[in-house]
């Protein structure tokens, strides 16, 4: 297949499942070995962390990928490509990624399998997460899924840059319209549950793997969810439009970069689940007259790159400079990208450096990529000169001189590449320690004689029969990202990692819930809560309580409480066990709740009476002073008690007069009751009827009864 009909070939990703084989045949000259990529399923609740960063360098022509553990180039792919193009890693394959073509190659062989062309000819915004990677051009409105199943999904208009949650789903908001729209792992169709106002500009961000826009024209943070935008948390700042968001909080700050006025602010954003006020932003003085890039946080750091200066700036939560770095290279402004490993990685233009910013601490490191390329450090396999036409091969020359009854000499064994990425890599917390396993590498023609494990802090090296290790000596509470890389003699294969886990003891209490609560005037409370970190336990129950009312076990994630008065605090905790040990109680999350008090007692006026037919509609203005309120009105009879709130229209049937009538109206709250009487002749089209039936004579009766009485 050429490169034409290759590029015609629709976006599709499938699954390949590829068998290490070794078939030797005189004459040749090279052996094609497929690598194991594993006939087994993933199991569906298994997820894989991509370790390290692929980059493209220009003048090598070829991918290079950089282990931000130990912050050296371990693997190359020779992928014809574009300067300047972009590289983005899936589970099994990469992809490289110019404006008008993206060539896929193998991360086990490290071949090139295919090309095909893009939605639009822009450079897309690269997501590599759950189910993807994705491929985002923005001002096309187009998402490119090239994982498992692939698809192209029109966003209906131009995008900002978007936001994915730990389970997959892509969020995206409309420049146009304002829409903030999902796309769950592995949909076809996106979701637009909210929407800023009209004319309002704004970004999408995380906080606590969640979303959240950012409002630059109100100046405000609100939720994203299923019902549309939460209450807005005032920034406490004045935003320009140009206004930047980074793509995750640090800790209880959000990182805001204003270019306009040359700021860097931190945003207060434990506001937006707890019951306190927000601290004052913390607002941090950039350099003026350069172009920033940026910002984009890990776990603790925020990064901004000065293109002016072509410099990487790294910040604590505090807003504390933590380091500044150049960047190498000429040409186009570098590159961020946050990798899966909680790394920041700053490409330069030409991909001849890779910064790696430690996602804990800010300090940086910079990866000489070119000199991988020219010392042939990146285990590509070098392949043998092919022979001329004039010339025939060694081979066949001495099979040409072989005696009779002699046997040919054994054809030429193929070059061994390093191997393939271990296969299912998993870890688990322990007191201090992690245990983490996995299933083989590809060999790729050579056997394998070890294992490296690293994480952040240290590595270790076992046999290459093992299938797992336990690392001990661990901080509790630290969060490490363990990374497995198989060993062979041609060199270290590219490296895979479990999930971050969390050392700690053994039977730890899950986290604190986070909390809703809503009161209506009548005392009742309803709440809701998300689940918490369990640490590992299987969940019980809840345990929910509000002031007053005692503790309640529940199941699901929502309960009701009434007869709440004044300010009361709901607490919900998650009961956890593990195995058959005793139920442990977790964490207390709460949130403070006022049901709404009476100012006073109620009022009712009526302010027009008309007639029609049998009918008498009595309009009045009610108000229960804050709280619900019910109004009857009476003529001979009283209606049912009807909900009422300023102007409203209280219906008798069935009913006849003369001449002028009385009518009173009642209102009825927590707090009182109230009447008003009309007395005169009701209007029928503007003017007064006098209608006498039947029905009058006995309602005259009935009135006169009722006064005896």
């Amino acid at each position: 297949m050429n490169t034409d009909e290759r590029g015609t070939k629709r976006f599709s990703v499938v699954a390949r499942t590829r068998m290490a084989v070794a078939l030797v045949v005189a004459g040749c000259l090279a052996l094609i070995g497929l690598a194991v990529t594993g006939q087994a399923a993933t199991p569906e609740r298994l997820e894989f962390v991509q370790v390290g960063h692929w980059v493209y360098n220009d003048a090598a022509q070829a991918a290079f990928h950089v282990d931000g553990s130990t912050n050296r180039v371990d693997a190359r792919a020779d992928v014809p490509g574009a300067n300047g193009s972009q590289v983005a890693q899936g589970d099994g394959s990469g992809y490289v990624v110019e404006r008008n073509r993206v060539t896929e190659f193998d991360k086990a062989t490290l071949s090139v399998a295919e090309s095909m062309p893009p939605p639009a000819p822009e450079t897309p915004f690269v997501m590599e997460i759950a189910g993807g990677p994705y491929l985002v051009y923005r001002n096309a409105g187009q998402i490119v899924r090239l994982g498992d199943p692939a698809a192209t999904v029109p966003a209906g208009g131009p995008l900002s840059r978007p936001v994915a949650t730990a389970d997959g789903t892509v969020w995206a908001h409309r420049v146009d319209s304002g829409a903030i729209c999902d796309l769950p792992k592995g949909a076809a169709v996106m979701t637009c549950p909210a929407q800023l106002p009209p004319g309002h500009g704004g970004g999408l961000t995380l906080v606590g793997d969640r979303p959240v826009v950012l409002d630059t024209t109100g100046d405000s943070l609100h939720r994203v969810g299923p019902d549309g935008l939460g209450d807005g948390l005032p920034l406490g700042i004045k935003l320009s439009p140009s206004a930047q968001v980074a793509n995750s909080a640090v800790g209880d700050r959000l990182a805001i970069a204003d270019p306009e006025r040359n700021q860097l602010h931190l945003i207060d954003i434990s506001g937006l689940d707890q019951d306190r006020p927000s601290a004052k932003p913390i607002s941090v003085e950039l350099t003026k007259g350069s172009r920033f890039n940026g910002p984009l946080s890990s776990s603790n750091v925020v990064a901004m790159v000065d293109e002016t200066r072509g410099e990487v700036l790294t910040y604590d939560a505090a807003g504390k400079l933590k380091s500044t770095a150049k960047v190498p290279g000429q040409g186009t402004p570098p590159r961020l990208a946050k990798g899966e490993d909680n790394r920041i990685y700053v490409d330069s233009s030409d991909g001849s450096h890779v910064l790696v910013v430690n996602g804990e601490d800010g300090t940086v490191v910079d990866v000489d990529v070119d000199k991988a390329a020219n010392t042939q450090t990146a285990g590509a396999p070098s392949a043998d000169p092919e022979p001329s036409g004039d010339q025939p091969p060694p081979q066949q020359d001495q099979r040409q001189q072989a005696p009779p009854n002699t046997q040919p000499a054994p054809p030429p064994v193929a070059k061994a590449t390093p191997p393939g990425a271990p296969r299912k890599v998993s870890a688990s917390s322990g007191d201090g320690s992690i245990k983490v396993s996995w299933s083989p590498a590809a060999d790729n023609g050579a056997r394998i004689t070890g294992y490296r494990v690293t994480w952040n802090g240290g590595s270790t090296r076992v046999s290459g029969s093992s299938r797992g290790t336990t690392i001990s000596g661990l901080t509790n509470g630290t969060p490490y990202v363990v990374t497995v890389v198989a060993e062979n003699s041609a060199g270290l294969g590219v490296g895979a990692s479990a999930k971050a886990v969390i050392p700690g003891p053994a039977n730890r209490p899950a986290g604190a819930p986070a909390v809703t609560a809503n009161a209506t005037a009548a005392g009742k409370v309803s709440v809701s809560w998300t689940q918490p970190d369990l640490r590992g336990g299987t969940l019980v129950h809840y345990l929910v309580s509000v002031t007053g009312k005692g503790e309640r076990t529940v199941s699901a994630t929502s309960a009701e409480f009434t007869g709440v008065t004044g300010t009361a605090t709901v607490t919900v905790r998650a009961v956890t066990k593990f195995g058959s040990g005793a139920a442990i109680n977790g964490a207390a999350g709460s949130r403070k709740v006022t049901v709404p008090v009476a100012s006073g007692p109620p009022t009712i006026t009526i302010t027009q009476v008309r007639g029609k037919d049998s009918t008498l509609y009595v309009s009045v203005n009610a108000n229960g002073k804050g709280v619900p309120a019910t109004c009857t009105a009476e003529f001979f009879s009283e209606t049912k008690p009807t909900a009422c709130s300023g102007a409203t229209t209280l219906i008798i049937s069935n009913v006849a007069w003369f001449g002028s009538i009385t009518i009173t109206a009642t209102i009825k709250t927590s707090a009182g009751t109230a009447t008003d009487t009309w007395r005169g002749v009701p209007t029928v089209n503007g003017g007064a009827l006098v209608w006498l039936g039947p029905l009058a004579l006995v309602g005259l009766r009935r009135r006169k009864e009722k006064e005896l009485l």
